[in-house]
């Protein structure tokens, strides 16, 4: 049973940290000279896809108030406008066809309702393509692409069951032997089987079970030593496969820690003052805690209206 104050605290978690992106968000606008040959993606574009994200969650699980339905759809106009409604993708595509990233991009804008022909017909072709299909990552990563095309709506015959044992996850590993990254590994691996919590029963009956186990020592573990932001991500999979487990002590750990303008610390490390460090520092939690409250809201509430 979900504790009566989880979902309040989780929709104050997720409404001040979509009230900190909206207000900061042209701290993360692209260079007026960017073009899609991206020497560093992950500072150029990536910041975007992940906020558009975030966007897409609030307005797919429709349990946010009023106001928190207009950030979010003014936060997903604006990235989309910054993607220069979706060229910049499609061009970035074109020119490097075996790149995933901006298929995965794409997906999050998609899920809303927004399109781009030119990129959904691209998409289509490259995917009948044996090279696309070859293309090496690491296991979570392949399940990512897999639900980036589930949710454009693209032709394909994923085999998810071997992709699910390909994870470290789907090993069901000794879980002590965890570490920083395999738990972002981890997080990931539901994040995509799930949709984001739109499917819980994407994760398998022999994985659910295991993760139901472990999930309270790991947060325990993260919580300890003071990393809000992979905390906060298992807190995304514990409300995203099934009914939570973890209790109310993280929420109340991730209230706390939140400033007040809903700055969300990745970790316990001082936070700059300069405002363009700030952003780029903590843009990635502010993410997490929208999806994480906004997910764990929609958990509590059974709305019904998760369709991916």
């Amino acid at each position: 049973m979900i504790e009566p104050q989880v979902p309040r605290l989780a929709h104050q978690v997720a409404t001040r940290a979509l009230t900190w992106l909206h207000a900061n968000r042209e701290l993360g606008a692209l260079p007026p000279d960017v073009t899609i040959d991206l020497a560093d993606p992950d500072n150029a574009y990536k910041p975007l896809g992940e906020t558009a994200l975030a966007a897409s969650l609030v307005l797919r699980e429709n349990v946010a108030g009023p106001r928190q339905t207009q950030l979010a759809a003014e936060l997903l106009e604006f990235c989309w406008q910054q993607l220069r409604g979706g060229d910049l993708l499609y061009e970035r595509q074109l020119r490097h066809s075996l790149l995933t990233d901006p298929l995965e991009t794409y997906a999050h804008f998609a899920r809303a309702g927004y399109r781009h022909a030119p990129m959904e017909e691209l998409l289509a072709g490259l995917t009948r393509l044996r090279a696309a299909r070859a293309v090496e990552c690491v296991p979570n990563r392949k399940l990512a692409v897999a639900n980036a095309r589930r949710v454009v709506g693209l032709e394909e015959d994923t085999d998810w069951d071997a992709l699910t044992d390909a994870t470290w996850l789907g090993a069901t590993p000794e879980p002590w032997a965890v570490d920083w990254m395999t738990g972002y590994d981890v997080t990931h691996t539901v994040f995509h089987l799930t949709d984001w919590g739109a499917r819980p029963e994407g994760l398998p009956q022999r994985l659910r079970g295991y993760v139901r186990t472990w999930l309270p020592v790991w947060v325990d573990v993260w919580q300890e030593v003071c990393q809000w932001d992979l905390m906060a991500e298992l807190l995304i999979v514990d409300s995203a496969c099934g009914e939570p487990v973890c209790g109310i002590g993280p929420w109340e750990q991730l209230a706390r820690v939140q400033h007040e303008d809903g700055l969300t610390p990745r970790d316990a490390d001082p936070v700059e003052e300069d405002p363009e460090i700030r952003y780029k520092d903590h843009q990635h939690p502010a993410v997490v805690a929208v999806i994480a409250g906004t997910v764990a809201l929609s958990r509590s509430l059974d709305t019904g209206v998760r369709t991916g």
